[in-house]
Formats: structure tokens, C-alpha cells, sequence
């Protein structure tokens, strides 16, 4: 898991969140020039030990000079899936491009827009500037907004979403969270897939030369490091091929951003290598699958750890309590957030450390929601283990937040922790069980087709568009005849 700096007061610079809400609904107001004025009066001492090793350059000036030496300059997004989008830019309009955008057709874009109404600006957030240097290119780097025109922030941007729950947990009850997923991948020999892609066939924490993807997790590490971002641990995991890297934990927003930022360059390094790196949750039978297990710590605006509290069983407070009740209550109607497409849930199997009960326990990795080990107050936090990296990440950390607070402030019991796994618990059989998370996308759709909650969350646009996606993957499944079919059934 990540490093935990819970208890120390991290200076977030709030200038792209003071433009995202409060004129999110005055596009007349002139936010573009108000924004570029405030990051030249506005130089970030990059070697502030608030900013965590993060190299946050919020000065306009700063940004222009660094862009003149790289080959090549990019806008990242994701649609609303959470796939990876890019715009590549002119370095030298940058200025103009934070001040006002650049079109883009919207409607090409998984969620975003409809053909008779697809313009969007896509605006590079300059706290999101990194340079990535590759081994044949430099790269200049930004995290982009989605708006509908200038001014009026696009409601199907799943980056907004995060914005909101994060903002609100903050004004309305005084909350800042941390989180560090871990992210898992696969190192492949090539993108068409077969038994004979494995890249090893080394197990949990084997070194070289059984690991054949340390040269690979080192390039990324490198990449990162130069760009002001810090690993904690890297290492072979449980499945041939299967890797796994952990960051320095950090707030959401940031998280979400460098979780895009760490999948774009992990493609891009492993491709260098020779290597196809993919984030499918489960490509092999009888294996375990990509995860991207969630860790989270709340604190109040003194930095104190919510989570924790002397003289509780497990110093766990009653706060951390009613946030895990609240996971657990939306678990299901949730879970196509967590578990977003078709392959997702062949993971939930057991003994394999996929969750598949909704339940919570201390130091159980067969629980959905894991309570690990603390060894000061400040690293109090819950593991999230439902989640894999084909989601949107804006969207799965903003959810993960959301059904915490919910249960919070309804006051729910989260009721006794798991006891020894729960792989091995007996269940009838049947195909609806509310114990249990969905076990396929389409038992997903139907519990998040009758979710209030979730559409409350993500708001009418996304909720709509998200769910007609799911369907229409969904379909696609359901029609297509596969060869295990025609192994199977042909003989009838």
C-alpha cells in the first residue's frame, strides 16, 4: 500500500476548482484571463515538503519555457468508460488553450454527445503539467476539462463528478480524503491474445530472472520519478505476467489524474520493451485478475485521521463505522462503477482474492472492504477490494466517497466484521442473493437501472449515458455465438 501522510497539512492549490464550481453557471464572466492572472501572481516553491515530491507548476511562464524542449505536447482525458483519450497540441498556444479551450467533436467520444449537438472545448489544466521523458520522445503532459462551450462545464465530464463529491465532502461536513489504489497490470508478448502471450511464468514477488518485467517496472518508475512522482513498492505478482506498482498516497483529484498518467506511461514503456502492458481484469482462466484495490483515509481540516480512535476495537472510530456501512449498502447498485464491463465480473471467483460477499473485516483479504494492519494513528484507512483498472477512475473514487458519506449521514450499522474467509462460508445456490456482489454485468444493470443513489451521483447525463453503454456492451455479449459455445453445444 501507499505511503499514508495523513497527518500532515497538504497545501492543495484550488485555482482549476475555484474555476470548475463557482462559474461553472456564469459563462459571461471572464474565467479564462481570471485563471491565467492568478497563476502568475501565484509561483508553487516546488520543494515545499506540503507539495509530497509533486512538481505542481501552476505558473504560466514556468509551463512555456519547459514546453520549448519537448517534441511533442498532449491533452489526456478519458470518455466516460474511462479509456484514455489524448488531443496532441500546439506548445505554443498553450496560453490560449487555458484561457479558452479547443474544439473537438464530442459525439466521437464513448458518452459524451450526440451527433446534432457534439461541439466541446477540451481545456488543459495547467496543475496537471508533467514532462514524461521517453526513451524516443519528451512529452509535455496535461489532464484536460471537458466543457460544452466556453464557461459552461460539460455535465457528462466524469472528472466534474469527482469534483463535486470531493468539494462537497469538504463545505458541507469539513472532510478531506486521502487515497492510493494499487495498480495491477499485465506484461503480454503481443496484443492478440493466446496461451503463449505470457511475457513469464514467475509468481508472487519471484526476482529475476523469473521476472521478466523489472526492466519494465524500473523504466516506469524512472519516468515517474523525474516527473515528481514517487513509488512506494513495486513487485511480480501472484499471476504469470502480472505486476504490480503502488504510489505515494495522495488526495483523489490528484490520484485520479495520476492514475491516468500511470496507465498511459505503463502502455507506453512496456511497448518500448517489446511488451504489451493491458489493464483487462481477468484475460486468463483460472488465474488471479487486475485489480485496482482502493485504499482511503479521512480527515478533517486539521489533518487529524477520522478513521482512527484510541480505546475503539481496532481503533477503528464509529465515523469509519458508518462510512463502511454506507459501501456496503450500495455495494450492488454501484458495482457496474467498480466492475464496469463484461469481463470484470468472470473475476469474481473464489479463492482467487476477488471479493464476492459484501462484507468488511480486519486484515481479511477475502472481504470487500479490508481494514489493514495500522501502525500509527495517521495510517488508519479502509482497502476497497471491488474495483478493477477498466473502470473510470474519476468515477469509481468518486463513488467510493459518495457511499461512505451516505453513511454517514444516514447513520448506518455496518454490523460484525467477516471471520476467517469467506471463500469458505456456505451458501445455497441461487441466482439472486443480495449477500453477495453481482456476479455478471447484466445482474449489475439491473441493480443500478433501479439506484437513486447512483443517479443522484453522477447526474441524470451521466447516469443515462453510462448505463446505455453498459447496455449496449452487455448486448454484444449476449449475441455473440463464442467458440466455447460451439465446443459445448454443437452436438446437440
Amino acid at each position: 500500500m501507499a505511503i499514508w501522510q495523513t497527518g500532515s497539512k497538504e497545501r492543495i492549490s484550488y485555482f482549476a476548482q475555484v474555476i470548475l464550481f463557482d462559474k461553472i453557471n456564469e459563462p459571461n464572466k471572464k474565467m479564462g484571463d481570471k485563471l491565467v492572472t492568478e497563476m502568475d501572481e501565484n509561483v508553487a516553491d516546488e520543494n515545499k515538503p506540503e507539495h509530497q515530491g509533486y512538481k505542481i507548476m501552476t505558473n504560466l511562464k514556468k509551463i512555456q519555457e519547459k514546453l520549448k524542449d519537448m517534441e511533442s505536447t498532449k491533452i489526456f482525458f478519458t470518455d466516460l468508460t474511462g479509456r484514455i483519450m489524448s488531443l496532441p497540441v500546439n506548445p505554443k498556444n498553450i496560453k490560449m488553450l487555458i484561457q479558452k479551450g479547443i474544439g473537438f467533436d464530442g459525439s466521437s467520444i464513448a458518452g459524451y454527445a450526440t451527433v446534432e449537438n457534439s461541439d466541446r472545448l477540451l481545456l488543459p489544466d495547467p496543475e496537471s503539467f508533467r514532462v514524461l521523458k521517453f526513451s524516443n520522445e519528451t512529452l509535455g503532459f496535461f489532464i484536460g476539462h471537458i466543457y460544452n462551450e466556453w464557461g459552461m462545464r460539460a455535465k457528462a465530464d466524469p472528472r466534474a463528478v469527482l469534483e463535486k463529491v470531493v468539494s462537497k465532502a469538504r463545505s458541507e461536513h469539513g472532510y478531506r480524503f486521502i487515497v492510493g489504489p494499487e495498480h495491477e497490470f499485465f506484461l503480454l508478448t503481443g496484443n492478440e491474445f493466446s496461451e503463449k502471450r505470457h511475457s513469464d511464468k514467475a509468481g508472487y514477488f519471484q526476482s529475476t530472472p523469473h521476472d521478466k518485467g523489472e526492466l519494465v517496472r524500473n523504466g516506469i518508475i524512472k519516468i515517474l520519478k523525474k516527473c515528481g512522482i514517487n513509488f512506494e513498492k513495486a513487485h511480480h505478482e501472484v499471476t504469470p505476467s502480472q505486476h504490480e506498482i503502488n504510489l505515494e498516497a495522495i488526495d483523489p483529484l490528484r490520484g485520479a489524474d495520476r492514475t491516468v498518467l500511470f496507465n498511459y506511461v505503463t502502455q507506453k514503456v512496456a511497448a518500448e520493451s517489446d511488451y504489451y502492458a493491458t489493464f483487462m481484469p481477468k484475460p486468463f482462466d483460472g488465474y488471479n485478475r487486475n485489480a485496482l484495490h482502493i485504499h482511503l483515509s479521512m480527515q478533517n481540516q486539521d489533518g487529524k485521521n477520522l478513521f482512527y480512535e484510541e480505546g475503539a476495537g481496532h481503533n477503528l472510530s464509529a465515523i469509519a463505522k458508518h462510512f463502511i456501512a454506507g459501501i456496503l449498502k450500495y455495494a450492488r447498485e454501484t458495482s457496474i462503477i467498480m466492475a464496469s464491463n463484461f469481463n470484470s465480473y468472470k473475476a469474481y471467483v473464489m479463492e482467487i482474492e476477488a471479493p464476492i460477499i459484501i462484507g468488511w473485516g480486519f486484515r481479511n483479504r477475502s472481504s470487500m472492504i479490508r481494514v489493514p494492519y495500522a501502525s500509527k494513528p495517521e495510517n488508519t484507512r479502509i482497502e476497497l477490494r471491488s474495483p478493477d483498472p477498466a473502470g473510470n477512475v474519476y468515477l469509481q473514487f468518486a463513488t467510493f466517497i459518495a457511499m461512505g458519506i451516505k453513511g454517514i449521514e444516514e447513520g448506518l450499522k455496518c454490523g460484525q466484521p467477516d471471520v476467517g474467509s469467506t471463500y469458505k462460508k456456505y451458501f445455497h445456490k441461487r441466482i439472486s442473493d443480495k449477500r453477495f456482489l453481482p456476479k455478471s454485468l447484466f445482474e449489475a444493470l439491473l441493480e443500478a437501472e433501479e439506484s437513486k443513489f447512483l443517479n443522484n451521483l453522477l447526474g441524470e447525463r451521466i447516469y443515462h449515458n453510462y448505463l446505455s453503454l453498459k447496455i449496449d456492451d452487455w448486448e454484444d455479449h449476449r449475441i455473440h455465438v463464442t467458440p466455447r459455445e460451439l465446443e459445448k453445444y454443437l452436438s446437440v
